[in-house]
């Protein structure tokens, strides 16, 4: 009698031991998640590193590299309907810092689509470029 209560009385502790530790690792878990080990781990925001990469190319070019990097990526991202076209204007004006899209970044399909493209954000960006508060 004594050894099956002994050995019930291990079991339980056992079972509670367990349902604690995994609550302890839980918890531990959604704080590093929460705490500043954790926000570390985010994906960067897409102007921001858009603003990054393109600022450098404008530095001596204008006086306020920053502003015209983040105007030309909001009207490009407002006015550039489609995802192709955008990321491909994104990724010119990132890389060069000016508007420009090389045929090898946009389907095939598209590609007739550059041009009227220019069109559309030919005033926005020297609006940007000559206005950046506006």
């Amino acid at each position: 009698m004594f050894v099956r209560f002994f050995s019930a009385a291990i079991l339980v502790s056992c079972l509670l031991g367990t349902s604690a530790q995994a609550q302890t690792q839980l918890t531990a878990q959604m704080r590093f998640q929460q705490g500043p080990i954790g926000s570390m781990f985010k994906l960067p925001d897409p102007r921001g590193e858009f603003v990054r990469l393109c600022a450098p190319h404008m530095v001596g070019r204008w006086a306020h590299p920053e502003t015209v990097c983040s105007c030309l990526h909001d009207h490009a991202a407002a006015t550039v309907e489609d995802n192709d076209l955008r990321e491909a204007l994104l990724r010119g004006i990132s890389e060069t810092g000016v508007p420009t899209i090389e045929t090898a970044w946009v389907p095939a399909s598209k590609q007739s689509e550059i041009g009227p493209t220019f069109t559309k954000i030919a005033k926005p960006t020297l609006q940007c470029m000559f206005e950046p508060s506006n």
